[in-house]
């Protein structure tokens, strides 16, 4: 009981004493990953396996960064997101489109090399996908999973007040979609393990 007592009044302290800073944030999204639209449809008959169009998103929110000893530092942040891949259908020429509009969460721990300078960073993203299971033309979209869990790392300069943030996402799970013809069934499958190079600024309040 005294340890338990112990550890508590510790972490009490350590947070009591820590120094939160808070920001608003906007980025820049450059998908890297390249996504396969395959037809898998037996009786299709134009037989196809293409990695379609990523085009450039962004995304606007909060992020908190508490610093901790050791010159490490814990950033949750809140983002919405919004980025599309998309592919045009030979058959149909139907232009198919995977909408990302998600709320992204990273929770990632930092260490301080320059004071609040210069910071290095590492974490996983929880990700929620908003906009699915959408018509275009003749086919239907029906989205696999809504949730994603990946990973971000990089780096940002503070400038006083402003923030200049560049890192990396990579993902755990995949996204994957099919889009159903609804008069001949034809099924065309989107399938990527979404990545994406963020480079973006932010203001310190």
């Amino acid at each position: 009981m005294t340890k338990l007592f112990s550890i508590a009044l510790v972490g009490a302290s350590i947070f009591a004493s820590a120094q939160v800073q808070v920001s608003g944030r906007a980025n820049l999204l450059f998908k890297t990953d390249k996504p396969n639209w395959k037809n898998i449809s037996n009786t299709a008959s134009g037989a196809y396996n293409e990695s379609g169009k990523n085009n450039a998103g962004f995304n606007f929110g909060l992020s908190a960064k508490i610093n901790l000893p050791l010159s490490l530092f814990l950033m949750p942040e809140i983002y919405y997101t919004t980025l599309k891949s998309e592919f045009t259908e030979p058959t149909t020429n139907t232009t198919l489109e995977v909408k990302s509009n998600r709320v992204d969460v990273p929770v990632l721990l930092g260490y301080n090399v320059m004071g609040d300078m210069l910071g290095v960073f590492v974490g996983p993203v929880a990700s929620y996908n908003l906009a699915s299971d959408n018509q275009f033309n003749d086919f239907r979209e029906n989205a696999k999973n809504d949730f994603t869990v990946g990973y971000q790392f990089g780096a940002q300069v503070q400038l006083q007040r402003f923030i200049i943030n560049g890192r990396y996402e990579g993902a755990f799970t995949d996204d994957q979609r099919d889009f159903i013809n609804n008069n001949t069934n034809q099924t065309i499958r989107y399938d990527s393990r979404p990545s994406m190079l963020i480079l973006g600024l932010g203001y310190k309040f």
